[in-house]
């Protein structure tokens, strides 16, 4: 929670002081941006440390005008990490019936190269995703329905419950959970929820290489 003080007056974007946070991660003041600052020295302490490997950086953030949840991703020259990076989404939305694929979106707007999301994008490796999951405030769209369905505090307390069940998922560490059901995608289809995978936790095969996932579909611009 990077703005608490905004937040405790009634801002859902800005800080006390009026900066919106999530576009001062270039540079962010230890005076005027607090608590961005001691989250970015946080993570680069992290990133310099080889014992830790940071592999998601997830931002969360509520949106005013669109539909559903969505996430936005970054662009990369090489391919195979674009394609890499499209892999959580793709899982949540197979998850989570309120998240929207095609509303997902891969971008690096210079208006954006502020946010958290862009500028650790640039900063972490190859091996870490980086994305802002935005909700609406108002309500979601359900696959074949018209009618627009309010969010409440348990749709939205699911919703991160789903992400959960997402790192699982993308960990295959689905056998540490009870649930041996079925979870359906958007279009319909079935797939199993109890699979179990090798060197759990790496997102590696048992060979000990990293698992190649392509996938297409989300809009890129």
């Amino acid at each position: 929670m990077l703005n608490p003080d905004g937040v405790y007056l009634g801002n859902y974007r800005c800080s006390l002081m009026g900066f919106d946070l999530n576009r001062h991660w270039q540079d962010p003041s230890p005076w005027a941006h607090p608590t961005l600052h001691a989250v970015k020295q946080l993570i680069v302490q992290m990133n310099q440390d080889p014992k830790v490997s940071l592999e998601f950086y997830i931002d969360v953030h509520a949106h005013s005008t669109m539909m559903n949840g969505f996430m936005y991703g970054n662009v990369f020259e090489e391919e195979e990490r674009v394609q890499r990076q499209a892999v959580f989404p793709r899982l949540l939305c197979q998850n989570a019936p309120d998240f929207s694929l095609s509303s997902t979106s891969f971008n690096r707007d210079v208006v954006k190269a502020g946010t958290g999301r862009r500028f650790l994008g640039g900063l972490l490796d190859d091996t870490s995703y980086c994305y802002t999951l935005e909700v609406s405030f108002y309500g979601y769209l359900t696959t074949g329905s018209t009618t627009p369905v309010p969010y409440t505090e348990d749709s939205y307390m699911k919703l991160g419950r789903n992400v959960a069940r997402t790192f699982l998922d993308y960990y295959k560490l689905n056998n540490l959970t009870d649930e041996n059901k079925l979870t359906t995608h958007n279009s319909g289809d079935a797939v199993p929820a109890g699979r179990q995978g090798n060197n759990a936790g790496n997102g590696k095969n048992q060979n000990g290489e990293r698992s190649e996932r392509r996938f297409q579909g989300v809009r890129e611009y």
